[in-house]
């Protein structure tokens, strides 16, 4: 980013500022700030309590989908379980080290888990699980009976419709 020329103080001195270091005092500033009122949530890293990651939840006619966002994790780090209806993903990420003075780390790390309720009847039997391009897709076939059905509707014969039968009133 470009310098922009500033007068500070009077007289001809000429200081240049640099924005973008302006931003970092401010960050920080706010980093410090917030873990002084809520201590350390996580983000910068591993705490003893868990973060929960970025999820969607879709249904489609024959299943609930879960697509979790888990950047730079792999197969083995990542623990999938259903108990009853509930599916509970947990793991732990950790800070990678490649060396070099740290300036700001932005990138959750530590232990995650993601729990939710799958609103109808599913088959536990059938579920899997596939990690692609930093997202965990986990598929849960629905039952038979949650499926939903489509009914016809059938044409009357017309032979009664709209009339009464036949008889005194």
């Amino acid at each position: 980013m470009a310098m922009l020329p500033s007068r500070r103080g009077s007289g001809r001195n000429l200081t240049l500022i640099d924005p973008t270091r302006e931003f970092e005092d401010i960050y920080d500033r706010m980093g410090q700030l917030m873990n002084m009122a809520f201590g350390d949530l996580g983000v910068s890293g591993v705490t003893d309590v868990p973060w929960t990651p970025l999820a969607d939840v879709s249904e489609t006619d024959d299943a609930y989908q879960v697509h979790i966002e888990l950047p730079g994790t792999s197969r083995d780090q990542i623990d999938v379980q259903l108990v009853d209806r509930e599916l509970i993903v947990t793991g732990e990420i950790t800070e990678n080290e490649n060396g070099g003075k740290r300036r700001r780390s932005s990138r959750r790390t530590g232990r995650f888990e993601y729990r939710t309720f799958l609103p109808g009847d599913i088959r536990p039997d059938q579920v899997s699980a596939e990690l692609a391009d930093g997202v965990l897709t986990v598929t849960v076939p629905k039952s038979d009976t949650a499926k939903p059905r489509r009914i016809e509707v059938k044409e009357s014969s017309g032979q009664n419709n709209g009339q009464r039968s036949g008889g005194q009133s």
